[in-house]
């Protein structure tokens, strides 16, 4: 399905008890590749949940190839996936192919057909004797494989990554960045590490719920760097 994303978010905004989270903003997202960093608290995730249609905004409007996230959850669920941080907040089944088919059955399918396309993504991804394990088995790593198997199940036309390689060790995070560079689809992935998005086709820097910088990824990163590193030089080192 690659192509038919798009991401337009018209005036948005967002505040929590009182305190505003993401000011007013107007954004085109078409890019194959779009990184989102900033520091914690900056309003990362929350942008990434308004997105997904998982958070109303206070006002504006958030489309996704044309849906409106908010107003059409039938047909939101079908154009975007996303993958939480902590795989253990998205699991629900007690087996991979449980929880892979249960994606599968949101879109309309049989239980059996939804049972029968489960296997067929753990065969194409090398991973068919997984099938009846239980999800409580598997590392971490492979949990965050799980999570991203059960969303391109449901062929969608965007995925949003919230901190995807967060815990994970060296070849685990080396794995899953194949498998991500591998995908067709409009990929946005929230991190912390400039390195994880170095080669995206663009960056969008938040700030305190504002945006701080937004272009392509040799022209934000670097900056970003910086200011981070200067940030830490003024932090008092604890004994």
């Amino acid at each position: 399905m690659a192509g038919t994303g798009g991401i337009q978010l018209d005036n948005i905004s967002l505040s929590r008890a009182g305190r505003p989270v993401l000011a007013p903003t107007t954004l085109r997202l078409d890019e194959q590749r779009i990184g989102i960093v900033g520091r914690n608290g900056s309003g990362k995730s929350s942008l990434l949940r308004v997105i997904a249609g998982l958070q109303a905004p206070d006002q504006g409007r958030v489309s996704v190839a044309g849906t409106d996230m908010q107003g059409d959850r039938k047909t939101a669920i079908r154009r975007l996936g996303i993958l939480f941080q902590n795989p253990d907040h998205q699991i629900i089944f007690p087996t991979v192919d449980e929880e892979i088919a249960f994606g599968i059955r949101q879109l309309g399918a049989s239980r059996a057909e939804a049972r029968t396309r489960a296997r067929a993504v753990l065969e194409a991804h090398g991973r068919a004797d997984w099938a009846e394990r239980s999800t409580q088995a598997l590392s971490q790593g492979q949990r965050h494989y799980l999570c991203l198997m059960a969303v391109l199940a449901m062929q969608p036309a965007v995925i949003l990554l919230d901190e995807p390689f967060s815990g994970l060790d060296i070849p685990t995070t080396l794995h899953l960045h194949r498998a991500l560079d591998a995908l067709d689809q409009q990929v946005v992935l929230v991190s912390h590490d400039p390195a994880q998005i170095a080669r995206f086709d663009r960056v969008i820097w938040l700030e305190g719920g504002r945006i701080e910088a937004d272009g392509p990824a040799d022209a934000v990163l670097p900056e970003f760097s910086q200011r981070m590193q200067a940030l830490g030089a003024q932090t008092p080192c604890w004994p």
